[in-house]
């Protein structure tokens, strides 16, 4: 599943984030092959974080890219 994402999150759906989630856990070759193509993995831990409400999702994910769209200035 991983190598679907990695094909199409950005070249097809012209994504900024590509992000797999799981109420379950990753393999130990998934979490390294997932950095090495910039693919966040949500897991059973950080779904349960999120969902409690603690922290917004982006801060809980690593290295998220800043925005390629314009801010509006106030």
């Amino acid at each position: 599943m991983l190598q679907q994402v990695n094909g199409t999150a950005r070249q097809v759906h012209g994504a900024d984030i590509a992000v797999v989630l799981t109420n379950g856990r990753f393999s130990s070759k998934a979490i390294p092959w997932g950095r090495e193509h910039r693919i966040h993995l949500v897991d059973r831990r950080v779904l349960g974080e999120w969902a409690a409400g603690s922290r917004p999702l982006w801060d809980l994910l690593d290295r998220i890219p800043p925005s390629r769209r314009p801010t509006a200035l106030s």
